[in-house]
């Protein structure tokens, strides 16, 4: 497209190589008769640019000039795209074959498909396709399909401009089942001319039956309409699959003149149908193109019932279509936006200051269907020169802050707003409309927020944000190396993650871009045109060299915008803080190499500090990335050697002993210069990932050595040695970790999986995550049982043999470490302990599938399943630790862990029975010896016994007791284990009380007093026993009148013989023992506080006795649940107001006297209520009649029989009993103060209650002389006496 001002030579060390002769050439030979065929040059040949076609595939030692300085940190070497992969060999034919016809190469067309990484292209009336994924140098997989010539129609110059002639669209029928680093199997093709609107369909391109492409073919009528205006036929499609229906998609297509074509292809044909004749409706007719182009709705595509949703971009809107398909067709625009409008308040005229004219050439949309990027082109006019120009822009919206799609009105509601205004090139040359509408743009890859902007002519730039502006990389091509033909994102291992831009050219194969080509070779936007020609308006030119020129020194003002999200700024600043340590970094390495030809290490600690070497923590810091760049080092000589036999031979062992050594004198060198004190000191985190990439080197020299036993081993039998590396589960995961560090680092895109796993090892865990991601795939699900087991026992030992291969470089360099205190070590991180959880998880699956195995099986899935369990919950008991000391959340992760580790320890406690009987019946053949079984179960189980004993695995410790019978182990590891909820014995107690062993749980009390003590407070109606073998007496009485009194109704069986009995109910009975039990223990502690606890006792089995008693009276009252549930005071006395006889009145008041002092005070006017139902009980008028005019021996009579005077007797009496206290605390007979008076509902004594009767003005001296005359009458008595006596 448009190159930098100053332009960069883009692999300049290419050309040197075309000196060589081909026996001197290191890159790959290709077939003579291909090489003879196309070996003439071209003539004029840039010096610079990508490799023409007919040069053999280069390998990196070719393609850059030195490999040291590729590994220097000058930037200048790192702003190069990265080839990736050559044209299948048919693809080379057929441009061969053009060639020799004397067509130029200009009539090819193609393109990439994100969704399914295949590319395609056209050659002549062929169409290819393949997968740029491919591992091969060539890639071997090319599917070709013949295009018809009905649909290829040659009389209509398809030949002409075959870039503007073709529209494909590649359908997915397994996108939703491909795995990441899976090609696609299954996937069908619409082929469109876009001039005659012909259509191909192949259905599935993979299946083995491939017949002849469904045609269809535009009417006569509307090709030629279309011709004669001389527009394309359909200038837009987009296409989707149908779900649930095989083989069958939909696709939308769109005419300039506003035409909307719904297109259904299946098995059975293509059917066409125009659904709305102009979807415009607009009076800007600026242009004939009015219909820009189609993009689906990420968010709603294809929704069921809700119909398929998409947008247009027009000539001055975008538009939110959506059609329903069922029952019928309906078609319905939901909201339009405009963008160029008369309102320039509303579009972005009022931000293009001098346009004559706006175009809207292309529309892309973000994964999430959030953000939208449109490419504007404007013409101006210069104020100064009266000369033309076109600029370039984009234009990024957004959906409005609260809006949502549900909405069905949208007439006044603004739905986008714009994010921002990038101009990319400010004044370019004018350009005709044709090119200006073959220009699109790609979004969606690295950096965030890039744009790749492809022009009609072939070229592609790169536009970025860095640093407040606008900056732009070219990717160009000289014209022998052919046009740019299409943009793609290259697929990303990680989810939801950004990958490198693909370009995909005519001649020269397909290429990437790294990020940081683009972020470190970009420039600012240069004032030319977008195409490959050189402004054709040299006033313009001259007239800016002038103004520049009058400007002298003035900074030229940036075209910048607002609104870039916080990714980008903070990949603007990742660039600045590396360009920043730069200086640093080279020091130090300066500094290290000078130490290992001399040892000279003076002075080292000041100049790093001067240089800022410590401000950086953890990845960031410079003596990490020193350490990362010796251990991730790509020797120069590993190219040499392909595939296999690369892995066969004995270089990787080699080189990684060779890094091993070289890290270790880097550790050396910390020490020396006393950098690994400071590190340790006050960067510990920096100084942990130091020793773990020692660390990950270690344990990737022990898998190698693991890889070569393999291949040795005779496992894999075949032909060819190079064939032994190349199978097996372990072989399959590097291939996989290997295509993912290939995807991540377009810098590593030529070269072997296997040749990259063994160089990125300081993305050891990345093993973790390719097995976590695909382990179903690694295992072999569709394989027979014995492969499966073979590779889930193969990458099971694998992953241990990395762990404990670290384990070991830990503790032989321990003294290196700094303190772990707050820190998670590489194995301890969830990526390494969901790799770990998967591999187990799916032995544990082989197991529950398959009972009957043979005994070396078994043994194998044993010990691979053992060594797993230890090394993950290790690792999560490292995590949780972490989490603690950081103080953050961590109960999530200690609930994973207990989960997976009694999952994990029930799996091999089943597995070691199955192994010992196995080993039993191979050993004892018809002969039954259980002490010789009980010991091979020992031996067997000793591993888990150890494992369960240190991660508190509760349950499987008390099964192995349990079926030994060994009282002796089970108190043995009750006194090791100690948890922070009473450790095992606390789970042993549990056991037994669920198992209702009562006996053997208070026997275990001898041994553990306290920790059974503090078991048995939650179960109080054991506990009393153990007290009492403790001799606790107090604390036994009051423990049972606890239980006595409780709420609980049931009590845990006293005897062992009924298992199916869980608990007793106890009855009111059973609480009047319980309380009499509880006065003999109170008896025999006889502490201070004895006759207080006997009175209380008392007092309650008098309250239970009269709940017996009112139950009797009133049974139809009471609730079934209430006869033996010990009730509340009050409750009882409700029940007597309730009941309303005068029986029940007066245990209300015996109910008061056997309660405390503060339950009556509390409960005042529950009392007042019970005097008021006792002098209710009696008609006072009747007996004020009866007694009038009788003698006081007939009235006191009479008032005796009343509940009244009892109720006052058995409260106020000399003989009463009463607890606690006294009724006249709470409430007195008579006024104390004869000043006092009642107020509201409060009474301040008996009478005063009595007065607020009905009949007290008539009967009110037969009441106060019913309340008084219990007393008054003993006193007179008593007075009596002491007169006679007198005498």
């Amino acid at each position: 497209m448009f190159s930098p001002a100053a332009r960069k030579p883009h692999l300049a060390g290419v050309t040197s190589q075309r000196g060589r002769s081909q026996k001197d050439s290191p890159s790959t030979p290709i077939e003579d008769a291909h090489h003879s065929l196309i070996a003439p040059s071209v003539p004029g040949r840039p010096l610079t640019g990508t490799p023409a076609p007919w040069s053999t595939r280069l390998s990196v030692l070719a393609r850059f000039q030195n490999v040291k300085e590729a590994n220097r940190t000058d930037t200048s070497k790192q702003i190069e795209p990265v080839y990736v992969g050559e044209f299948p060999q048919v693809v080379r034919n057929a441009q061969a074959h053009l060639m020799q016809k004397g067509f130029d190469n200009s009539c090819l067309a193609g393109g990439i498909d994100k969704g399914t990484s295949l590319s395609w292209m056209i050659c002549s009336t062929q169409l290819f396709i393949w997968s740029y994924l491919s591992d091969a140098a060539v890639p071997k997989n090319c599917i070709v399909l013949k295009i018809p010539s009905t649909v290829t129609d040659m009389n209509f110059n398809v030949m002409d401009k075959p870039s503007r002639s073709w529209l494909v669209c590649v359908v997915s029928w397994d996108i939703s089942s491909r795995k990441a680093f899976e090609q696609c199997n299954s996937a069908g093709i619409i082929l469109c001319n876009r001039q005659t609107g012909a259509l191909a369909y192949w259905s599935d391109i993979y299946s083995e039956s491939l017949h002849s492409p469904i045609v269809s073919l535009a009417t006569q009528r509307a090709e030629e309409s279309d011709r004669s205006m001389g527009l394309e036929r359909f200038n837009s499609i987009i296409a989707t699959a149908i779900p649930g229906n095989s083989q069958e998609c939909l696709a939308l297509a769109c005419q300039a003149t506003g035409g909307l074509w719904l297109l259904k292809f299946s098995l059975s044909g293509i059917h066409q149908e125009m659904i709305s004749s102009n979807i415009l409706n607009s009076n800007f007719n600026s242009s004939p193109v009015n219909a820009r182009s189609l993009v689906w709705d990420p968010q709603h595509a294809f929704s069921g019932e809700s119909g398929l949703r998409f947008f247009v971009l027009t000539d001055h809107e975008i538009q939110y279509w959506n059609i329903v398909l069922a029952p019928s067709i309906n078609v319905q625009k939901i909201w339009s936006h405009e963008i160029v409008g008369n309102d320039s308040q509303l579009g972005i005229k009022k931000d293009l200051a001098g346009q004559k004219q706006i175009w809207l050439l292309d529309m892309q949309l973000d994964d999430r269907g959030k953000e939208f990027t449109i490419l504007v082109a404007t013409s101006c006019k210069d104020r100064v020169s009266s000369s033309n120009y076109i600029q370039y822009s984009l234009l990024l919206m957004q959906y409005n802050l609260g809006f949502s799609i549900k909405n069905s009105s949208f007439t006044n509601e603004r739905i986008l707003e714009k994010k921002a205004l990038q101009v990319v090139i400010p004044k370019a040359r004018v350009e005709d409309e044709g090119y200006l509408f073959s220009t699109r743009i790609r979004v969606g890859g690295k950096p965030s927020g890039s744009v790749v902007i492809l022009s009609g002519d072939g070229t592609a730039t790169v536009t970025s944000y860095h640093r407040g502006s606008t900056r732009l990389f070219q990717f160009d091509l000289p014209y022998d190396g052919g046009k740019v033909l299409d943009a793609s994102v290259f697929p990303s291992g990680e989810d939801n993650d950004e990958g490198a831009w693909i370009v995909l050219t005519e001649k020269a194969g397909v290429w990437a871009i790294p990020e940081k080509a683009i972020l470190l070779g970009a420039v600012d936007p240069p004032e030319r045109s977008l195409s490959r020609k050189g402004s054709s308006n040299e006033r313009v030119v001259d007239e800016e060299k002038r103004s520049q020129g009058t400007r002298g020194n003035t900074i030229t003002k940036k075209h910048s915008y607002e609104g870039w999200g916080s990714s980008e700024r903070q990949q603007a600043a990742l660039v600045a803080k590396t360009a920043q340590d730069e200086e640093a970094e080279a020091l130090l390495s300066r500094l290290f190499h000078e130490f290992l030809s001399s040892g000279e290490v003076e002075d080292i600690l000041d100049n790093l500090r001067e240089k800022g070497a410590f401000l950086k923590e953890d990845e960031t810091n410079v003596f990490t990335r020193i350490s990362k760049s010796i251990i991730d080092t790509l020797a120069k000589h590993w190219t040499t050697t392909r595939g296999a036999e690369f892995v066969a031979s004995s270089v990787v062992s080699s080189l990684l002993l060779d890094k091993q050594q070289k890290h270790q004198k880097y550790l050396h060198f910390l020490t020396l210069t006393k950098c690994h004190q400071e590190l340790s000191s006050k960067q510990r985190s920096s100084m942990l990932i130091i020793m773990e990439h020692g660390e990950k080197l270690f344990s990737m020299i022990q898998l190698r050595e693991l890889q070569n036993i393999l291949s040795q081993s005779g496992k894999h039998s075949y032909d060819s040695p190079s064939h032994v590396e190349a199978s097996g589960s372990l072989w399959t995961l590097i291939q996989l970790v290997g295509e993912k560090a290939r995807r991540n680092t377009v810098l590593l895109m030529d070269r072997d999986n296997m040749e990259v796993f063994y160089t990125k090892i300081s993305d050891i865990e990345q093993l973790f995550y390719c097995l976590s991601q695909h382990v179903e795939y690694i295992v072999g699900r569709d394989q027979p049982f014995s492969i499966q087991v073979q590779h889930a026992c193969e990458v099971s030992n694998a992953c241990t043999t990395l762990i404990h291969a670290a384990m070991h470089y830990r503790d032989e360099h321990k003294n290196w470490y700094p303190s772990l205190e707050g820190l998670t070590p590489w194995n301890c991180q969830h990526v390494v302990r969901s790799g770990l959880w998967k591999i187990a998880f799916s032995i544990m699956q082989l197991l529950k599938e398959v009972e009957a195995i043979d005994m070396p099986v078994v043994s194998e899935m044993w010990s691979q399943l053992e060594r797993l369990t230890d090394v993950l919950l290790e690792s999560y008991t490292s995590a949780i630790t972490a989490k603690i000391e950081l103080g953050e959340e961590h109960q999530s992760l200690i609930a994973e862990y207990c989960s997976r580790r009694d999952e994990l320890l029930a799996c091999l406690y089943e597995l070691a029975k199955r192994l010992t009987q196995l080993k039993y019946q191979e050993a004892h053949i018809g002969i039954d010896d259980l002490n010789r079984k009980e010991a091979i179960f020992r031996e067997v189980s000793e591993p888990l016994l150890l494992i369960a004993k240190r991660h508190e695995g509760y349950q499987t410790l008390w099964q192995l007791c349990y079926d030994l019978s060994d009282t002796r182990l089970l108190r043995s590891l009750m006194h090791e284990s100690v948890g922070p909820k009473g450790g095992f014995s606390y789970f042993v107690f549990k056991q037994l009380m669920t198992s209702q062993q009562f006996s053997k749980l208070l026997r275990l009390g001898e041994e553990f007093q306290d920790e059974l003590a503090i078991f048995l407070k939650e179960h109080k109606d054991l506990l009393w026993l153990h007290e009492i073998f403790l001799n606790q007496f107090s604390a036994a009485s009051e423990t049972l009148h606890a239980i006595a009194l409780s709420p609980d109704d049931s009590l845990h069986p006293t005897s062992e013989e009924s298992p199916t009995e869980t608990k007793r109910f106890l009855s009111l009975a059973d609480r009047r023992r319980l309380l009499n039990l509880s006065k003999i223990a109170a008896a025999a502690g006889k502490d201070m506080y004895f006759e207080m606890k006997a009175r209380r006792i008392e007092a309650d089995l008098q309250i239970l006795k009269l709940q017996e008693e009112i139950i009797s009276y009133l049974l139809d009252g009471v609730d079934e649940n209430d006869i033996d549930r010990p009730l509340l005071p009050g409750e009882l006395v409700e029940i007597c107001l309730k009941g309303g006889s005068k029986e029940l009145c007066l245990k209300a008041f015996d109910v008061f006297a056997w309660t405390s002092s503060s339950f009556r005070n509390s409960n005042k006017s529950l009392l007042e209520k019970c005097w008021r139902a006792a002098v209710d009980q009696e008609n006072w008028t009747i007996i004020q009649a009866s007694t009038a005019g009788c003698g006081d021996e007939v009235t006191m009579e009479s008032l005796r029989e009343t509940v009244l005077y009892k109720a006052s007797q058995r409260c106020y009496g000399p003989e009463s009993l009463v607890y606690g206290g006294s009724f006249d605390e709470v409430l007195p007979l008579q006024k104390v103060d004869a000043e006092s008076s009642s107020f509201g509902d409060s009474c301040s004594s008996v009478e005063d209650i009595l007065k607020q009767h009905k009949d007290f003005p008539d009967a009110g001296k037969l009441m106060l002389n019913a309340v008084l005359l219990p007393v008054i009458e003993d006193n007179v008595i008593v007075e009596e006496d002491i007169a006679m006596d007198s005498r």
